[in-house]
Formats: C-alpha cells, structure tokens, sequence
C-alpha cells in the first residue's frame, strides 16, 4: 500500500484514489486550507453571496428575521456541479442560541445552490448567523 505525501483537499498526482471502494481516515478527513474561504452578507438576509471554494463559512447579515420565517439566498461557486452534495450547519457566530435556526439547501445546479435558513423561534431574531458548508464533489 503507498502512503500519500498530501493532504486531502487539493488534487495531488500521488493521491490516486480514482477507482478505489473505501477510503479510511485515522484521525481527520476534509479540505486543507487552501480549499477554504469566507464570505459576508452585505445588506441582507437575502443577498447572494461568492464564494468559489470547495468548503466556507458564510456570515449572514444580521438583518432581522421573523419567528418560524424561513429566508433563502443564492451561493453562487464555480465548483459546484449539478451531481454535487452541499453539507450544511449553523456554526453560530453572533448568535444567542444556535438551536433556535435550521439550514438547508433548496435547490442546486452547476455554479450555485440556494440556501435555505428557517428560525425556529417565535419570535424575530436579528443574528449575524455562521453557516458552514461542505461540497461533495460527484461525478
């Protein structure tokens, strides 16, 4: 067995993993820093936001949002395909209780995906909510 020399994230010739049926991690499996950025909302909840990495963190405007309201905006990323899986969590940030959101996905095509956050509460939540999201790239 040959032992690879780089991290996963970035495609390296010695990482041929093309063809194999598992793929086993000790410790971490993920992207490196480089496969990384972040991005701010600019004026609302609503607003698209760029972000061409393969993994991000996405802080939202901290516009309010009413109680059980769901609000979505555009991801636009030139590394997602149409065949892709997008991974979604509240990280948290500036906010008060990170259980009182839930984020989703809407739809996806090559180049963007809508991204879906719902608050849960009842009553209007004005947080500057981190989302993160991981892109499972598929053939």
């Amino acid at each position: 067995m040959s032992v690879n020399t780089k991290p996963i994230g970035v495609a390296y010739e010695d990482q041929n993993i093309i063809g194999a049926d598992k793929i086993y991690s000790a410790s971490e499996f993920g992207y490196t820093a480089d496969a990384q950025g972040t991005v701010t909302q600019a004026t609302s909840k609503a607003t698209a936001v760029t972000l061409n990495k393969s993994a991000g963190r996405i802080t939202m405007n901290n516009a309010a949002l009413a109680g059980s309201t769901a609000v979505s905006f555009t991801l636009n990323n030139n590394l997602i395909s149409s065949n892709d899986i997008l991974i979604l969590n509240v990280s948290g940030g500036a906010v008060a209780d990170a259980t009182a959101y839930t984020v989703y996905v809407s739809s996806l095509a090559t180049g963007s995906a809508v991204i879906t956050l719902r608050n849960l509460t009842i009553t209007s939540q004005s947080e500057a909510v981190i989302v993160n999201y991981a892109l499972i790239h598929c053939v």
